[in-house]
């Protein structure tokens, strides 16, 4: 269980998130150095390089969106030409890109970010070029809404790459693509003109991975835990019936594979956020605005436990909840993680990712007087960051392009780079990793200044 320091604020982690920071600049610059397009977007690093993995370009706008995050922090116009050049030249045909659940991390990375630093008066951007932001991300919003499987009951989603029968925990990450088309006043257009709610498909999106994706402890089945998460879930495309729960990246489809439990909690939490800015009358013909944020509080917090009790004291999950190299590894629960274990992998990356969402279903809840639990939230995703923006997590060495150190990307293919000598995958980073790292520090960044708060919509 994760030992959370309540002393803690954004505060007094001002010197590890400049720190941060400091490395990361070398970091972009080295990467920007050595990528090669036409080997595809860089995924995870091997032996300290980034390299591709073949699978979907799903990583390519963590690689610009990490630039321009980092001239959001620092300034330097260099990275944000890095990130405003990489995303008008690699980023297009993201736009457009049906074969994806993935537009909340391609498009609002990138788009998205350069969008909101425009609209904010961070950066000067002409007429054309902020039009041309808001119509990518009107576009991003409706392709990935179009990608549905029409369930009964008013249920559906939005469907993973392997097939209409499939829906991933990851996907509730995309849900920002149609929360900003929504706010842009777009809708996605169907067949006989029918104009289709993109806040309608969001909601239906969420409802449908809440009551499938996630656990409750109300004897669902045997392995029914309270805030449990399961990758994915199998639907008979034919009736739309539920048919079991899956998983791709985890170890067991009754485990939980740690980055799809981040996912989740990031996502709900954010998107509590932005469901919260709206007024009552888009939730009309949906339930009701009240009823809404109430069962995305419900997610958030089951997911939340979950991550607090079943992680290391320190805040570093493993990469799999059930992952069988854990029984070797006695009482790994309490005391902090081993990034160096001869057994099973941990997962940095699911931290930084997880960090975020605790951090912001606290301040959600602070701010409603719902002190004591709000504190705990924010002290553990506090606690999470102190220990990810240090050694042996934060990649000090010039020599190494990733910033995180110690993620996974697919264990059970054995996509991961196990060094000479060890027996499971350490020291690498991630696409992904690095991003949200620099998001997380960020957000902490300008909580500290206590005039902004970091939003993808830029509230």
């Amino acid at each position: 269980m994760i030992r959370i320091d309540s002393s803690l604020t954004p505060g007094s982690l001002r010197k590890d998130v400049d720190r941060l920071f400091q490395v990361s600049e070398e970091k972009i610059a080295s990467l920007e150095r050595s990528w090669n397009p036409r080997r595809g977007a860089p995924v995870v690093t091997v032996a300290g390089r980034y390299a591709s993995r073949e699978w979907t370009q799903w990583t390519q706008g963590f690689q610009f969106g990490s630039a321009i995050l980092q001239f959001a922090a620092t300034g330097n116009r260099g990275d944000l030409a890095i990130g405003r050049v990489g995303t008008l030249r690699h980023m297009t045909e993201h736009v457009s890109d049906f074969g994806v659940h993935d537009h909340g991390f391609n498009i609002v990375s990138t788009y998205g970010n350069l969008y909101q630093l425009a609209k904010a008066g961070r950066r000067k951007a002409g007429e054309g070029e902020f039009r041309l932001y808001e119509l990518a991300l009107k576009v991003s919003g409706a392709v990935q809404a179009s990608r549905w499987t029409a369930l009964p009951n008013g249920l559906g989603f939005i469907y993973s790459f392997n097939g209409p029968h499939s829906l991933f925990s990851d996907t509730v990450r995309s849900l920002r693509s149609l929360a900003l088309a929504h706010r842009l006043g777009h809708a996605l257009m169907g067949e006989n003109n029918r104009r289709i709610s993109l806040l309608g498909r969001l909601l239906q999106h969420a409802e449908t991975t809440a009551r499938f994706n996630v656990y409750y402890g109300r004897g669902r089945d045997v392995y029914d835990i309270r805030g449990r998460v399961a990758h994915e879930s199998l639907f008979n495309p034919n009736d739309g019936s539920y048919r079991c729960p899956s998983t791709q990246q985890g170890y067991s489809p009754f485990t939980t594979w740690t980055r799809g439990l981040a996912w989740i909690l990031c996502g709900y939490a954010e998107q509590l956020e932005f469901l919260d800015t709206l007024p009552d009358r888009d939730f009309s013909g949906f339930g009701g605005k009240d009823r809404i944020l109430k069962r995305f509080l419900e997610v958030a917090r089951a997911t939340a436990d979950f991550y607090i009790k079943c992680t290391p004291t320190d805040g570093v999950p493993y990469w799999d909840t059930g992952a069988p190299g854990l029984a070797k590894l006695d009482g790994y629960l309490d005391r902090p993680a081993d990034p160096f274990n001869d057994y099973e992998p941990v997962d940095s990356s699911a931290a930084a990712i997880a960090a975020q969402g605790l951090i912001r279903i606290g301040r959600y809840l602070a701010a409603r007087k719902a002190t004591a639990d709000g504190l705990r939230y924010l002290g553990a995703g506090l606690t999470v960051a102190r220990t990810i923006f240090k050694e042996p997590y934060l990649s000090v060495s010039p020599r190494h392009q990733g910033l995180l150190l110690h993620t996974v990307y697919h264990r059970p293919n054995g996509w991961d780079n196990v060094p000479k000598g060890r027996k499971v995958p350490s020291g690498e980073s991630c696409m992904w990793g690095d991003y949200h790292a620099r998001e997380l520090a960020l957000l902490l960044k300008r909580m500290m200044e206590h005039n902004s708060y970091y939003t993808f919509f830029g509230g």
